[in-house]
């Protein structure tokens, strides 16, 4: 099977656009998605010290929520699965309408969430994945020259988590359904990423720790993986279905417990090449690991507990991923396995944004004051992360 090209790369001259920009940018959409999720991310997390600062005329707790999963986590996962889907399966790579497309929806998306119209928010989310869906499958089932590696099938698990969840939350029988609400919550909220950290992670995690992709040799290896990429799947959607029947400490420990299953099996974590964004990445499973665990017995503040997942593991896992990218795509793979005071002052921001966030969650009373301390820790964590890859979102790798 042939390997994703940005994990392939050796040392080459990297250069500006080419001419025809648009294709370019259609074949490697991560480019624009990963620049405006992070943007996104600022805005969101933003609305906390504007509504303490008496600035906002709403509480920003739904619309921050909206923003950060649909606006932000969303826009990495589309950048990254437009780009390596089609490599992936051999097949044509997007094209100029497809990246305009996804682009206006995903713009569009946040725009709605932040004017206030969710609905429209959701339903431009749904489109949005939904369309990158169906790009991914006709690539596979039409084009395809090489069957895809089995870990994308968490991925677009994932993708179909989101549009399910966020399909429920436009129905006004789930608004009146706890049940069904917190299993659209769960479905919306972690499974739209935690099945594509599986499945990307066990493709990339080994690449980042200075190894290869591991590849199934044989026939027999390969439906081994599918099944152990099925099994991850069908578990981890069955366990939000526990939690919003009230079993939730056992929702939460079976999610741990696949999550941390699937990557010991499947990743060799054995590490050849490190740097200070290889440390982070074991800082940011870590603390999305501990935030799985601990959110079930502490179920009462599960929002705060929670964002030690969503910060320290979700969104530092995006950025460090989205760091192996563009350093890949952009000509200079050594450079994610440099050590540098300046990316491990980076990993210490999303570190400290992820406990100041969770500790009100045992600290009632510093709940203001956190809210607005990760909110601005992790908005110069996103502006200070731009500005490092602010030369890689538009060098490329000739090969």
């Amino acid at each position: 099977m042939s390997q994703f090209p940005a994990c392939k790369h050796k040392k080459h001259r990297a250069t500006g656009p080419r001419r025809d920009g648009l294709h370019w940018l259609a074949s490697e959409p991560y480019r624009v998605f990963f620049f405006s999720g992070a943007l996104w991310s600022i805005i969101g997390v933003a609305l906390w010290p504007l509504y303490y600062a008496q600035q906002l005329g709403f509480y920003p707790g739904l619309v921050h929520a909206r923003i950060m999963i649909e606006a932000f986590g969303a826009a990495f996962v589309v950048g990254f699965l437009g780009t390596a889907g089609p490599r992936m399966a051999t097949a044509p790579k997007l094209t100029p309408l497809e990246l305009v497309g996804l682009l206006v929806l995903h713009q569009a998306c946040g725009i709605s969430h932040l004017t206030l119209h969710m609905a429209w928010g959701d339903a431009c989310f749904i489109a949005l994945l939904g369309s990158l869906l169906l790009c991914l499958v006709v690539r596979v089932v039409k084009f395809r020259k090489e069957a895809p590696p089995p870990q994308l099938l968490l991925a677009l698990t994932g993708l179909i988590c989101g549009i399910t969840g966020a399909s429920l939350l436009l129905s006004n029988a789930t608004l009146v359904n706890l049940q069904l609400l917190r299993l659209a919550n769960l479905l919306l909220y972690q499974g739209l990423l935690l099945p594509p950290v599986l499945g990307i992670g066990a493709f990339v995690f080994p690449r980042m720790l200075g190894g290869d992709f591991g590849d199934p040799k044989t026939a027999a290896q390969r439906r081994a993986k599918l099944m152990l990429a099925l099994t991850a799947a069908v578990l981890v959607v069955l366990s939000f279905f526990i939690e919003a029947h009230g079993w939730v400490i056992f929702g939460y420990a079976l999610r741990a417990g696949i999550a941390a299953g699937y990557l010991l099996v499947e990743v060799s974590w054995k590490t050849s090449q490190s740097g200070s964004l290889t440390t982070g990445l074991f800082w940011s499973l870590a603390l999305g690991s501990l935030g799985l665990v601990l959110a079930g017995p502490f179920y009462a503040q599960h929002v705060s507990v929670e964002h030690l997942l969503y910060i320290g593991g979700f969104g530092m896992l995006m950025l460090i991923v989205g760091s192996r990218v563009l350093f890949g795509h952009s000509g200079d793979l050594d450079g994610f396995f440099v050590k540098s005071k300046w990316v491990r002052f980076l990993v210490f921001l999303s570190v400290l944004a992820a406990i100041t966030r969770a500790t009100p969650a045992w600290v009632p009373s510093t709940t203001v004051s956190h809210h607005i301390y990760a909110a601005l820790t992790w908005a110069l964590l996103a502006l200070f992360w731009l500005l490092w890859h602010c030369r890689r979102f538009v060098k490329r790798d000739e090969e």
